[in-house]
C-alpha cells in the first residue's frame, strides 16, 4: 500500500512537472534566440549613421571596427553603388542580391549560425546591406544552464510531493498493519487484543468497529463457557446417581466395568469444565498418539470382549506427538470407536491403525461391518441416520484440522468404513 502510494505520488507529479518544464524549456530557447538576434540588429543599426554622412571606404572600415561585432570580425557592410563589400561577410552573392530585391530586415540560416541583414537606403551609395553574423553557441547562450536549472527544481518538486506521500502512506501503513496484527491474534484465540485508533479517519472507524467486535466476541465466548460449565456441572447430580447404583451392583466384571464406565465419565466431565472454563487457548505441548490410542483400546477391549468382536491394534508401540490437547484426541477417537460399536453388528471386526509418515500420523479406524452409505451426508455437523447426534465424525474432523491435517472417509480392507485422521506432527 505504501508503494502504491509513492509510486502514484512518482506518476501524477512528473506528469505534472513534464507538463511545466517542456514548454518552458522552449521558451528559455526561443528566448534566448530572439535576444542574439535584437543584440544583432543593435549592431547592425549602429552603423546608421556613419553610413548615411560618409561614402569614404576609410571611414566605412573604422565604423566597423568600432563595433564589438565588427572587432570580432561579425560584420560588414554592402554597397550596391559602387559595388563592394566592407568588413568579413558570411553570405554569398546569391545571398546578397535577394536582400537587395526583398529590401527589407531578414535572417539567413546557416550551419554555424544565423545572419541578420538590414538594407539602409543612402542618397550617396544607394541601398546598403548590412550584414550581423550570430554563431550558433551566441543563439543557444545560458540555455543548457537554465534548462538544468529548470530540471534540478522539477526534480526537487517530485521529490518533495513523493517524501509527503510516502510519509501519508506511512501512516495508513502502520495503522493498517496494527489492524492487521489484531486480526490474527483475535484469530488465534487472544480475545483481549485491541488496535490503537490511529491514521486516517476511516482507520479509526475500523479500529473503533474493531476492538467493539472484539469485546463483543470476549463476552459472548465468556457466556458460552459459563453455560458449557454449568450444563456440564448439571451432570454430576445424575453422576452421582448412577455411581451410587452401581456399588449396589456388588462384586464382579459387570459391575466393576459400570463403576469404571461411570467414573471415566465423571472425568471427562471434570476436564470439559475446566476446559470451558480456562479458554480456548491452543496447546502447546501436544500428546503422544500411540499413548492415547492404547490407553483407549485397554478400556474399549472390555466391550468388545463382551461382543466377541476380534480387534487389532498396529503402529501404537512408535510414539507420534501432535499438537492437540489429550481430552480432544481422547474425545475423538472415543466417538470413531463408539460409532464402530453403535452401528455394527455385535460380533464385528474392527482394527485400529497408526501410519507413521514423516510429517504426519495417520489415525486410521475401520471395521467389517456395512459401511456408511452416505459419505457426505455423515461428515454434516447434526446429521445422522441412526438417531445419534451426529457429531462424533465432525467432532474427529475438527480435532484433525485444528493440527493443520485432515479427515477422510471411505472403504477399507475389512470391507466397512475407514476413518482416517491425518494430525500434522509437532
Amino acid at each position: 500500500m505504501r508503494r502504491s502510494l509513492v509510486l502514484v505520488a512518482l506518476a501524477a507529479t512528473s506528469m505534472v512537472a513534464l507538463a511545466f518544464l517542456i514548454p518552458l524549456a522552449i521558451v528559455v530557447k526561443t528566448s534566448a534566440y530572439q535576444r542574439a538576434l535584437s543584440e544583432a540588429e543593435k549592431q547592425a543599426n549602429a552603423l546608421t549613421p556613419a553610413l548615411l554622412i560618409t561614402r569614404k571606404p576609410q571611414e566605412i572600415r573604422q565604423a566597423i571596427r568600432s563595433t564589438r561585432y565588427g572587432g570580432q570580425q561579425r560584420l560588414a557592410v554592402h554597397v550596391s553603388a559602387p559595388s563592394a563589400t566592407y568588413g568579413t561577410s558570411h553570405i554569398t552573392a546569391a545571398n546578397l542580391q535577394d536582400a537587395q530585391n526583398l529590401a527589407t530586415a531578414s535572417t539567413l540560416d546557416r550551419p554555424d549560425g544565423v545572419v541578420y541583414l538590414q538594407p539602409l537606403a543612402t542618397s550617396a551609395n544607394g541601398i546598403v546591406i548590412v550584414e550581423a553574423f550570430v554563431p550558433h553557441e551566441q543563439l543557444t547562450h545560458g540555455v543548457l544552464g537554465t534548462w538544468w536549472a529548470l530540471a534540478g527544481v522539477a526534480i526537487g518538486l517530485v521529490a518533495v510531493s513523493v517524501l509527503v506521500a510516502d510519509r501519508l502512506g506511512a501512516r495508513a501503513v502502520k495503522a493498517t498493519r496494527a489492524l492487521a496484527e489484531g486480526a490474527r491474534r483475535m484469530g488465534h484465540g487472544d480475545l483481549s487484543v485491541r488496535v490503537p485508533m490511529k491514521g486516517p479517519p476511516e482507520l479509526k472507524e475500523v479500529g473503533k468497529a474493531f476492538n467493539a467486535m472484539a469485546e463483543r466476541v470476549r463476552h459472548l465466548v465468556a457466556a458460552e463457557r459459563e453455560v458449557v460449565a454449568d450444563l456440564s456441572h448439571r451432570l454430576r447430580t445424575p453422576l452421582t446417581a448412577l455411581l451410587l447404583d452401581a456399588d449396589t451392583l456388588g462384586r464382579g466384571p459387570g459391575a466393576d466395568r459400570v463403576r469404571e464406565a461411570v467414573q471415566g465419565l465423571e472425568r471427562e466431565v471434570d476436564e470439559i469444565i475446566k476446559a470451558a472454563r480456562s479458554g480456548l487457548q491452543p496447546d502447546d505441548t501436544g500428546v503422544d498418539v500411540a499413548g492415547v490410542v492404547r490407553d483407549r483400546l485397554v478400556f474399549w477391549s472390555a466391550l468388545a470382549d463382551d461382543q466377541e468382536r476380534p480387534w487389532t491394534i498396529r503402529g501404537a508401540d512408535k510414539p507420534a506427538h501432535v499438537p492437540l490437547a489429550r481430552t480432544d484426541l481422547t474425545a475423538a477417537l472415543d466417538s470413531l470407536l463408539g460409532n464402530v460399536f453403535r452401528y455394527t453388528p455385535e460380533g464385528t471386526r474392527f482394527a485400529v491403525t497408526l501410519v507413521h509418515q514423516a510429517d504426519l500420523v495417520a489415525l486410521v479406524v475401520e471395521d467389517a461391518g456395512p459401511g456408511i452409505a452416505d459419505v457426505e451426508h455423515a461428515l454434516q455437523r447434526g446429521a445422522s441416520g441412526g438417531g445419534s447426534t451426529g457429531l462424533g465424525l465432525d467432532i474427529a474432523r475438527r480435532a484433525a484440522e485444528s493440527t493443520g491435517g485432515s479427515l477422510h472417509v471411505d472403504r477399507g480392507p475389512l470391507g466397512g468404513a475407514r476413518v482416517q485422521m491425518r494430525l500434522r506432527r509437532l
